[in-house]
């Protein structure tokens, strides 16, 4: 049975969070076992101890971090549309559609997959044709299975024309920029009738 349904609310593995511990973990033993070890045979104890309590707390804080970043961390996949939500101190919110998205691509390092989770970063199209990586769905178990979902909706919708909004944004601002032009030019006729204006083409 599936674990992602249309129209659900649906949240990355738990393995997620042990993901997290770990990164911080390697990157906070490579940051400070290289000096902090060498130093405990230079300074008595308690000055040591002093010296590593900021990092050591400071590890801590980022756990708590992780932990509380992963509870925000939310998706839902609509019939139209993908809807992602995360953030501690602000909360982000965003919304992708089917039709812009182009390709979806699976992320998975040593770390991840040696807890069994990938990431899926969804490409859409930008200006001018660009791709860009719209969002990153993380930590999940049955990736491809999410992947294949999402572009079974894809397929069969007409591609957003992003490049023709464009072009019609700026045809627009340019007919109302040439238009107010005429109009100042038709005033200063009307105050000036003996005025001539010459256009000279070089």
């Amino acid at each position: 049975m599936s674990k992602f349904k249309i129209g659900e609310k649906f949240k990355p593995s738990p393995k997620l969070k042990s993901y997290y511990y770990t990164i911080i973990l390697f990157l906070m033993a490579i940051v400070t076992l290289p000096w902090a070890i060498p130093l405990i045979f230079f300074i008595p104890i308690t000055i040591w101890i002093i010296v590593t309590t900021p990092m050591a707390v400071f590890t801590i804080l980022l756990l708590a971090w992780a932990r509380k970043y992963y509870d925000t961390i939310f998706y839902k996949l609509t019939e139209d549309e993908i809807i992602w939500e995360r953030g501690v101190f602000i909360k982000n919110t965003g919304i992708v559609p089917y039709n812009r998205i182009t390709n979806i691509d699976i992320l998975q390092g040593p770390i991840a997959r040696k807890y069994g989770i990938a990431s899926l970063k969804i490409q859409t199209a930008g200006y001018s044709g660009a791709k860009r990586a719209e969002i990153t769905i993380e930590g999940i178990e049955n990736y491809e299975e999410l992947r294949d979902l999402i572009m079974s909706h894809v397929k069969g919708r007409p591609p957003v024309a992003v490049e023709t909004y464009e072009e019609k944004d700026v045809n627009a601002k340019l007919l109302e920029e040439l238009t107010a032009i005429r109009k100042l030019l038709e005033k200063m006729l009307e105050k000036c009738p003996n005025l001539t204006i010459s256009i000279y083409q070089s």
